[in-house]
């Protein structure tokens, strides 16, 4: 069995850890770092009894993980610091709502740049506010910082010039120009507040953003690590509350996204197990593709499919633009020197 299934079976907990060799442990632990889930699969197993090598690194890990969702909140905190001033309300995105709102998904996750939803009237005075906080831009090019702004769901990224931590700021969650138009307004009116002041998203509409983010606005990159996500995220909100699934889909509908986020279900319970609701466990023939997208690595972490894998980048940029607008694009961005 090839490392990255083995790293599913165990996060799945369809495989024990006293079931692998030490060069199973070497290729996991591998794979496991490429995938960003090295954190997540040390939490996953921490009351196991490991090798002593690999509870050393585990616990590495662990520690890691700590800080890192420490330095997430505390950037959340100064960005709240930053728009407070201005009457600016944001919703927390990603990594840190999961990590504010104390959600099982959050614990060991690599969490990288702060994103923040706000209304799209307010875009322009957040940005100021930001770069008088601190923050700077992070691509300095013409070209790039017209197409983020005439056609994207998000500024261009900005970085703290003193704490060297990135802030995307969003006004929607798919571009502009994107063959779906999610309700923005929705999105931010029905976020809740949670304990530390903070907004999040409702539970509905952070699922159907976790599988927006991974199916319809990327080309899989990180998808096992997202994939885990949202097989957290329904596995406790469903826990939570029997009408959930329910919800789910008039939620996914509203946004144009319940394709969506059905075929993530279907790649959660393939890959990860979850337990999906009548009507929601068929099958579609084309999930094939993903599930071998999403498991393309051998065990040195590397991708063993690059065909497949440029076929989803290609994808990626199709639902974003329209065909000539896309040419356009892909033709400008290779004639600009590296």
């Amino acid at each position: 069995m090839s490392a990255v299934r083995t790293l599913a079976d165990l996060l799945a907990g369809r495989r024990e850890a006293a079931t692998l060799a030490p060069r199973d442990w070497d290729r996991v632990i591998t794979v496991a770092r490429a995938e960003a889930m090295l954190g997540t699969l040390a939490h996953r197993l921490d009351e196991t009894p490991l090798p002593s090598t690999v509870a050393a690194l585990f616990a590495d890990q662990r520690a890691a993980a700590k800080v890192a969702t420490a330095q997430a909140l505390w950037e959340a905190e100064m960005a709240r610091r930053a728009l407070a001033p201005e009457g600016i309300e944001f919703v927390l995105l990603k990594g840190a709502a999961y990590a504010a709102a104390g959600l099982a998904c959050s614990v060991g996750r690599q969490i990288g740049d702060l994103d923040i939803l706000v209304l799209a009237p307010d875009i322009r005075r957040a940005e100021n506010a930001l770069l008088n906080a601190g923050w700077e831009w992070v691509k300095s090019d013409p070209y790039d910082d017209h197409y983020y702004r005439a056609h994207m769901h998000e500024l261009p990224p900005m970085i703290h010039k003193a704490r060297d931590r990135m802030i995307d700021v969003h006004h929607t969650i798919l571009p502009r120009t994107h063959r779906i138009t999610p309700d923005a307004l929705a999105l931010v009116s029905d976020a809740v507040t949670i304990a530390g002041g903070h907004a999040v998203l409702c539970p509905t509409d952070m699922v159907v953003h976790c599988a927006a983010h991974m199916l319809a606005d990327g080309d899989l990159q990180g998808g096992l690590r997202n994939l885990w996500d949202f097989h957290c995220l329904t596995r406790d909100f469903a826990a939570a509350d029997a009408g959930f699934w329910g919800k789910l889909d008039a939620r996914a509908e509203l946004h144009g996204l319940r394709a969506a986020v059905r075929r993530a279900a279907r790649l959660a319970r393939d890959l990860y197990g979850s337990v999906l609701p009548s009507g929601w466990d068929g099958q579609n023939g084309s999930d094939l593709w993903y599930r071998r997208r999403l498991l393309a690595r051998d065990d040195w972490g590397r991708v063993t499919n690059p065909l497949l894998e440029q076929a989803f980048y290609i994808r990626s940029h199709w639902l974003r633009m329209p065909p000539l607008m896309l040419a356009t694009h892909l033709w400008t961005k290779w004639r600009k020197p590296s």
